[in-house]
């Protein structure tokens, strides 16, 4: 069987399947050749004949895609911007929606002369990495509330040889206190739904990602955001600016929580350069 034959059986599959989030058109095929291209261990020309064991084994991934389960977490590993990452279950997977939210970050800490930059809710560290690798110049810190996570991120960094840092705290809480007053920019990719949202969910969302990284629990999602605004105040240094990305339907929300904590220049931003996928999420940010 050739390449394009075994695409098109792998695409056919994934379009099917009622547990994959159909959210951006050719996302099916993308992802069979990203798959493909594991398995070969490089990108095939379409004629090119697939071996019997080649195909066995790719089958069986396209089969785990199609109930709904991540391709970084087949893979193992996931490229954001430019920069290739080990994941594992248990923690978030990095969305190439956040990279505009790297954007941001990157485009005000090069302006200043030696910056500050705290990551929330870091995950595997793809925010944080990725602005620390952008901007050498500047202090990077991860924080995540689990031990997972930060495992992960740190072995992200290690491998990359990335001068991020890493710690584990609720929020603010594992970052030395010297960065009081200090900070130029906070990113912060929240768990932002409302407790009984969960069930709402894509199957390849709900049931491959950790909890934790989707709702805090609370009958809005808000609650996290909340806090963050709040207590960003000690470490924001005057002009500092807090970037939160979520999904357009709570931009408004968010923009009017960071106005009333003080915030100014408070706008919801998307990168429309991404076609269909800078739909996927908005950027609020807001200078303290």
């Amino acid at each position: 069987m050739r390449v394009r034959d075994l695409l098109e059986e792998a695409e056919q599959t994934l379009i099917e399947s009622p547990s994959v989030d159909h959210w951006q058109k050719g996302r099916e095929r993308i992802e069979a050749e990203e798959l493909l291209d594991f398995v070969l261990g490089d990108t095939p020309d379409p004629d090119e004949e697939v071996s019997a064991t080649a195909r066995r084994r790719f089958r069986r991934l396209v089969a785990r895609r199609a109930t709904g389960e991540p391709v970084p977490l087949i893979t193992g590993s996931f490229v954001f911007r430019e920069l290739q990452m080990k994941v594992r279950p248990g923690v978030f997977v990095p969305r190439e929606s956040s990279e505009w939210l790297v954007h941001q970050a990157v485009s005000r800490l090069r302006r200043r002369g030696r910056p500050v930059a705290v990551d929330l809710a870091t995950g595997a560290g793809p925010i944080a990495l990725a602005v620390a690798n952008e901007v050498r110049k500047a202090e990077v810190y991860g924080t995540d509330l689990t031990a997972e996570a930060v495992a992960l991120a740190r072995l992200n960094a290690a491998r990359l040889r990335v001068p991020a840092r890493f710690v584990r705290g609720d929020l603010f809480g594992g970052l030395p206190r010297r960065l009081l007053d200090r900070v130029d920019v906070i990113t912060f990719h929240p768990p932002y739904l409302g407790r009984r949202e969960i069930r709402e969910l894509p199957d390849e969302i709900r049931h491959f990602e950790p909890i934790t990284a989707l709702t805090d629990r609370s009958p809005t999602g808000m609650f996290l955001i909340e806090r963050a605004a709040d207590e960003s105040e000690e470490w924001l240094r005057p002009g500092g600016w807090m970037l939160v990305e979520v999904s357009p339907d709570r931009a408004r929300q968010v923009a009017a929580l960071l106005r009333q904590f003080g915030f100014r220049d408070v706008r919801s931003t998307k990168d429309r350069a991404a076609g269909a996928l800078g739909d996927a999420s908005r950027v609020v940010v807001g200078r303290r």
